[in-house]
């Protein structure tokens, strides 16, 4: 049976966000496996290469190293520095794609905490007392499969006599349609009723038996479909017309989608603007924004590196956030916050026609990050640093709150 308990080894696992930077950077995959595999415990060792292996894109691999790790340790150590940490953060992931779970130690850079990684999933022995700790996060994404673990971990979280960040049952809100349900008649928000449709309404419509009006509230095309459990705009579709239909069906197995209403977004310039914005203890904090000539935004792909111009519209969105969009949008900001309840939140977002905050996607998962090359952006290392400041000192609130009832 795995180990749970407080494991302490003195070769500690190489957290995801060192090595993705190294993956980044072009380090050599031998060499980064050859350091790796260095490490005298085989759990650590088969996690680190697990990790190495989904950052350079070879998941199967890396999931297949990742379920072997597992079968002999649950818990997984990243210490600080000098090993005298100021908080000592226990983490809560499930085992699969590492996106898949809050990316906390990317949020965690360069700050003075240990972390502690407690993998749990239906298949695994739940521990009967939790590791030693400050403060607790979970990290857990909501997906239907993770429905049941998440209400399992509702008991699980009730074991920490510390502060618990991210109750799993407000994680277990943040499907499409509920965070469209819940954020729709907030002040200063737009977000497009999402509703959840099997594949047989969609063929319905398709084939003229039924109007898109009957299903969506006020519908009409164009319409955003994607299947149920899709992240990251993948299968994600704008259709036009009924007839369009046939063609996005006809290239997917799925079951059940989510389907939205089309809000067109452009700029006078004819240019789609995305932010992306981390909601950390109520608080707005900007993590890029994004311009493309495509509806459907990637910040990979919006071709932000190549462009100087894209760039500096995206440096000067930074440095005036705070006294800008940050106020403009206060009264949005604080609704989400306190309809969503959760400590920590990412939300992908436009400003609508209207002038309201317009949310596409609200999440624990989204991807915050300071792995962009400084030379192209040397604007972002001071608004990440604000960032990971202060999800820090979320965490150091969290604790001495705690302590300071005791």
């Amino acid at each position: 049976m795995p180990v749970i308990m407080n494991y302490r080894d003195q070769a500690s696992y190489l957290g995801a966000a060192s090595l993705m930077r190294e993956v980044i950077s072009g380090v050599e995959l031998s060499r980064l496996i050859n350091v790796a595999a260095n490490n005298p415990d085989e759990a650590n060792r088969l996690m680190s290469m697990s990790i190495i292996f989904q950052a350079a894109g070879n998941l199967e691999m890396g999931l297949e190293l990742q379920a072997r790790a597992l079968e002999k340790r649950q818990l997984y150590h990243q210490p600080t520095a000098d090993g005298q940490p100021e908080i000592r953060l226990l983490v809560i992931v499930r085992p699969g794609d590492m996106m898949y779970n809050t990316p906390v130690d990317f949020l965690l850079e360069g700050f003075d905490v240990a972390i502690d990684m407690l993998f749990v999933s239906l298949h695994m022995p739940f521990p009967e007392v939790l590791p030693d700790h400050d403060v607790l996060f979970v990290a857990i994404g909501q997906t239907d499969e993770n429905q049941p673990l998440l209400e399992q971990l509702d008991a699980l979280v009730k074991l920490s006599p510390h502060a618990v960040l991210n109750q799993p049952g407000r994680i277990a809100r943040l499907s499409r349609n509920e965070v469209s349900s819940r954020l729709r008649s907030a002040p200063g928000v737009e977000i497009p009723l999402t509703i959840r449709v099997d594949r047989q309404s969609l063929q319905r419509i398709q084939h003229g038996e039924q109007s898109i009006g009957e299903l969506l509230e006020n519908g009409d095309f164009p319409v955003i479909v994607r299947p149920v459990g899709s992240h990251g705009g993948e299968k994600l579709a704008r259709i036009d017309k009924p007839e369009s239909m046939a063609n996005y069906l006809g290239s997917l197995p799925d079951k059940e989608f989510y389907v939205a209403r089309f809000v067109d977004y452009r700029g006078p310039d004819g240019l789609y603007r995305k932010c992306r914005i981390a909601l950390i203890a109520g608080q707005p904090f900007a993590c890029h924004l994004a311009l493309s000539e495509n509806w459907m935004i990637h910040y990979k792909t919006a071709g932000m590196a190549e462009s100087a111009e894209k760039r500096t519209v995206e440096a000067s969105f930074m440095a005036s956030f705070d006294h800008d969009f940050a106020r403009r949008h206060q009264p949005a900001f604080r609704a989400i916050g306190e309809r969503m309840g959760l400590d920590y939140l990412v939300i992908d977002c436009a400003e609508a026609p209207s002038g309201d905050l317009l949310v596409f996607e609200a999440d624990n998962l989204g991807f915050v990050h300071a792995l962009d090359p400084v030379d192209v952006f040397p604007y972002k290392p001071a608004q990440m640093r604000k960032v990971f400041a202060a999800f820090h000192g979320m965490l150091l609130k969290a604790m001495q709150r705690k302590h300071n009832l005791r």
